[in-house]
């Protein structure tokens, strides 16, 4: 199974060069079958860009989380901070494989979605 994460484009730059080894969220799908993240860059792209397999995720308080990827999280502690601002737990999910499309995908014509998912959406 397979799920569409909008994520900003510097990042997926990181994901696609080895920096970034660690996408973090606040909120994670409910699904536990879920094996690949096609990724959404979304503005100023707004492109289907690629995919990444999922090698595991980790739920943990957000100052251990910290500590144990922040060494190829491709962000800084304060962003870290801020954006897991006002919770206890996050979530990492570790990046197995990143596969950048030869050729981006368009949401409508290729996903027939009329508009990014907030956070993401199940394909």
């Amino acid at each position: 199974m397979k799920i569409l994460l909008s994520v900003k484009p510097e990042f997926i730059d990181k994901i696609f060069c080895g920096e970034k080894k660690y996408e973090f969220r606040r909120i994670l799908f409910k699904r536990d079958d879920i094996k690949i993240i096609v990724l959404y860059a979304s503005s100023p792209v707004k492109k289907v860009v690629g995919e990444i397999q999922i090698e595991h995720i980790i739920k943990e308080k957000k100052s251990f989380l910290w500590e144990i990827t922040k060494h190829y999280s491709g962000i800084s502690k304060e962003y870290y901070d801020e954006y897991f601002k006002n919770k206890e737990y996050a979530y990492a999910i570790k990046i197995k494989k990143a596969k950048k499309y030869k050729t981006q995908l368009s949401l409508k014509k290729d996903y027939n979605l009329r508009f990014a998912p907030q956070s993401f959406i199940y394909l």
